[in-house]
């Protein structure tokens, strides 16, 4: 009896020696794996395949990953991104979770590291979210939300948030006029509270200030060395 396929990946890297180990190994873990060598390549197997997990390198002959991730964001909020680079500086690790990566692996890394790191977001996608017909609205100022749909609007402007986007929004929400600790945020919905998922949390908190800003009396409010507040 064939093994069950655990998850669709799309690799896109274009160092064929690293290339080949990593998919052997992760083929191997019980993954379908559609390697691209390049951004161009990665669009066409993105659109046959619809992957479940992503993993990006970011220099790559024709673009930047960071920017096709960015773009992808636009149509697709929801498909976890793993970055997988030797760009190892604090700039570039926040940039990629700033244009939409889940995740950030600096090369040279450990393979049993990265399908740990897959797994987890796997794991974390499947059951962080209710059914879809569970849609909870809620009334932020003058914006409204609807969750788990991710949808953020206000007048005629909508804004579809990304999975974690949304469920930090929610995680929030629910503790309206509380705070709420960096800590258990971190251990909810990052499973880490080591520096490079604290910085992340910073930037999604940048993030939802920027998407609620219209309303002045919406506010998520720093509290220093303990966490979060939403008023409104």
């Amino acid at each position: 009896m064939a093994a069950a396929i655990m998850g669709k990946i799309l690799f896109i890297e274009d160092e064929a020696a690293l290339a080949e180990i990593v998919k052997e190994n992760l083929d191997a873990s019980g993954f379908e794996v559609y390697h691209a060598a390049t951004l161009s390549k990665a669009a066409i197997l993105l659109r046959q395949h619809q992957p479940d997990i992503i993993i990006a390198d970011v220099m790559l002959p024709d673009g930047d990953g960071f920017e096709w991730i960015a773009a992808l964001r636009k149509t697709d909020q929801s498909t976890p991104v793993i970055f997988l680079t030797a760009r190892s500086q604090t700039a570039d690790v926040l940039k990629g979770f700033d244009t939409g990566g889940n995740d950030y692996l600096k090369k040279p890394f450990s393979i049993a590291e990265l399908i740990v790191r897959v797994n987890e977001l796997l794991k974390r996608e499947n059951k962080s979210r209710p059914a879809q017909t569970e849609i909870f609205t809620w009334a932020i100022g003058q914006y409204s939300f609807l969750y788990p749909a991710g949808e953020l609007q206000s007048g005629n402007e909508k804004l579809l948030l990304t999975s974690r986007e949304a469920d930090l929004l929610q995680l929030l929400l629910l503790h309206r006029n509380q705070q709420v600790s960096r800590n258990d945020i971190l251990n909810r919905l990052w499973d880490n509270t080591d520096y490079f998922s604290g910085r992340s949390l910073d930037v999604f908190i940048s993030k939802l200030r920027r998407y609620l800003e219209k309303d002045s009396s919406v506010k998520i409010i720093n509290i220093r060395g303990v966490g979060y507040k939403l008023v409104y």
